[in-house]
């Protein structure tokens, strides 16, 4: 499923960069909501890197009503997502949807590594000053979806399953709402 421009390390280029999705990113309506040029270039693994969900500040996600999705440091252990090129005319509203102007995200540089052994640098996100917290199931269902779609290793892909959500049962923001129904109805249809 990899695509030349991981093989090539296309996103040097002065109109696009690329983007390691590790979270709601990893599912293409998702992200497309947004960032419209966003284009699948491969999946890659972050090493030495661990993922994990917490409330920024302590506040619960109005949007997800749960923890969100951020990685750190952790020797040995490893975080496998997708690697978008994205046009730079996207690049202030993947910002602002990850909050970098309100300091709940800072954007970081990371080396990924493609399934072809092949080294990638991008931009991605880590969350400051936060609590952990568990997910809420609308957001793991999202995460997993997205991991599938995509084909993330599948022994990665139960470690998403296996994940212990929050008890939210309410509904999510209508705008997440709607991405899931459209990615569930897009699975009843295969």
């Amino acid at each position: 499923m990899a695509s030349s421009c991981c093989e090539e390390g296309v996103g040097q280029e002065e109109e696009s960069f690329l983007y390691f999705a590790y979270g709601s990113n990893l599912l293409t309506e998702r992200i497309h909501h947004r960032n419209p040029s966003a284009t699948f270039c491969c999946v890659a693994r972050l090493q030495d890197f661990k993922l994990d969900f917490g409330n920024f500040q302590g506040k619960t996600s109005q949007r997800w009503h749960g923890g969100i999705a951020t990685v750190f440091q952790s020797p040995g252990d490893e975080v496998w997502g997708v690697v978008w090129k994205m046009n730079k005319s996207n690049l202030s509203s993947l910002d602002e949807q990850e909050g970098v102007k309100s300091g709940i995200y800072v954007v970081i540089e990371v080396k990924v590594s493609t399934q072809e052994g092949k080294e990638v640098t991008c931009r991605s996100y880590l969350m400051t000053n936060y609590e952990p917290a568990p997910p809420s199931p609308q957001y793991k269902k999202v995460i997993c979806m997205g991991a599938k779609e995509n084909g993330l290793p599948l022994e990665y892909q139960e470690r998403l399953k296996a994940i212990e959500p929050n008890d939210y049962k309410g509904k999510v923001s209508e705008e997440m709402e709607d991405i899931i129904k459209k990615e569930e109805q897009k699975l009843f249809r295969t």
